[in-house]
């Protein structure tokens, strides 16, 4: 049995898929970004076909794939890289060409192009390639040749797209997650920028063999980033701190194993509060306290049950996950673990909750953490946070404070045409750091 469960998990740590993994499928170069689970039935709706996903489980993360029309319909075959392209990249071959056309005399009439829909329906039934049909589209333009370079390079590349799609396959990251959410619902993960994440990990300094206490109210985006940072070992604590656990489906999309599922655990501020209480009174509030971690666990399980966040943006994919089995991380953490943070504290503290008041919540948790720990709270906006480090600096909890302003520059990098992108998030939020200290006059 052991020996089946190491096979299992040293194909999943290879660098390609499997049955049930979870992948970021990357349509025509970010045009459209879907996550979807690899099964047998699994499938990816491009224009107004479907196109089973079956050719990709075993390939490496990284492939890129093409629609192919042949004498048995459309489907998506592998496209491996052209010698052309390979002594292209391996030797730098980006020569700048001197331009002499422009595109000045050029009418868009609809009168340039003479190959009508019928024939290119008659050339996918003769069974022919999107290339060889871009190649026809190119044949029969009159102002092709007329334009400049960069024209028919934006020629070629918008005919692709439209009959020959090619699909990226990515491997669900930290950053490949976090960009995919901020560009189609940032309001899910609070508005969180790529930058703003890896500089709450660096602030929070989560490092392996850590007990990292997180606040994740961004959809388990938070939790997962740490537990990806910390690979397996230490603890991932996600605390909540009202009646009910927080949805943590984003961490579902990690592919993470179950030994990194066991490091993710979750435990509500009161039952971390009632170790720290008389035993008298624990011997008291035992059977409610049971009572409510049980209800806590089913309410976990039954969010955990629906993978909202993957139905919404890749729906014609998740009709049939019920057959894989994944790890499920969030189980609760047992009475060991909790003893021992209460006396050695946690390592460090990360906050991402928007919705709730960000110096109370502050205030509750930094009697948890251990002396010299470092914390990081992001917040969407500037006043909470500037709040939050007023009372800090009052109460004499914590040193080394500041607020922080990601900024972050996206650059279009193309030969003779490297430049900023016209659209941009100019907007990161704010991130509040600092270092707890002892303070004996609130002891």
């Amino acid at each position: 049995m052991s020996g089946n469960q190491s096979d299992v998990d040293s194909v999943q740590s290879r660098r390609v898929t499997w049955e049930g993994c979870s992948v970021l499928l990357d349509i025509n170069d970010g045009d459209r970004l879907v996550f979807s689970r690899l099964t047998e039935n699994s499938s990816l709706k491009i224009g107004k076909k479907n196109y089973p996903l079956r050719p990709l489980i075993g390939c490496p993360f990284g492939s890129l794939f093409q629609v192919e029309y042949g004498a048995e319909g459309s489907k998506l075959s592998r496209l491996l890289q052209s010698a052309e392209v390979c002594n292209i990249q391996e030797n730098g071959d980006y020569q700048p060409v001197e331009e002499h056309r422009d595109n000045r005399e050029l009418v868009d009439n609809n009168k340039a192009q003479s190959l009508s829909g019928e024939n290119i329906e008659e050339l996918r039934r003769q069974g022919a390639t999107g290339d060889e049909i871009i190649e026809a589209l190119i044949a029969n333009s009159a102002t092709f040749e007329k334009k400049t370079a960069f024209s028919q390079a934006k020629y070629r590349l918008k005919k692709q797209k439209k009959y020959a799609p090619r699909v990226l396959l990515r491997r669900p990251v930290a950053r490949s997650i976090c960009e995919t959410y901020f560009t189609k619902y940032p309001a899910r993960i609070g508005f969180m920028r790529v930058d703003t994440l890896s500089l709450l990990l660096s602030m929070a300094n989560v490092a392996a063999n850590s007990d990292i206490l997180v606040v994740d109210m961004v959809g388990g985006l938070l939790t997962g980033a740490v537990a990806e940072r910390m690979g397996g070992s230490g603890y991932v604590c996600n605390m909540y701190l009202e009646s009910s656990p927080y949805p943590m489906d984003i961490v579902r999309m990690f592919n993470f194993s179950d030994e990194i599922c066991k490091r993710i655990v979750r435990i509500s501020l009161s039952d971390l509060c009632s170790v720290q209480s008389d035993p008298s009174e624990e011997m008291g509030h035992d059977v409610s306290v049971t009572a409510n971690s049980s209800n806590e666990q089913m309410c976990s399980h039954d969010t955990d049950t629906e993978p909202a966040g993957m139905e919404e943006i890749a729906p014609s994919s998740e009709n049939v996950v019920s057959k894989c089995k994944v790890p499920k991380a969030g189980d609760k953490a047992s009475q060991e673990n909790i003893d021992l943070w209460k006396a050695n504290g946690f390592s460090s503290l990360i906050v991402a909750a928007p919705e709730l008041d960000t110096w109370n919540t502050v205030k509750d948790l930094m009697p948890h953490l251990s002396h010299s720990a470092p914390f990081a709270i992001y917040h969407q906006y500037l006043q909470p946070l500037a709040t939050c480090m007023h009372n800090l600096q009052i109460e004499k909890m914590a040193v080394g404070l500041q607020i922080s302003e990601p900024w972050l520059r996206e650059y279009q990098v193309l030969p003779s045409r490297t430049h900023p992108c016209m659209q941009m998030s100019a907007f990161g939020g704010y991130i509040l750091s600092g270092v707890k200290i002892s303070n004996p006059e609130s002891t």
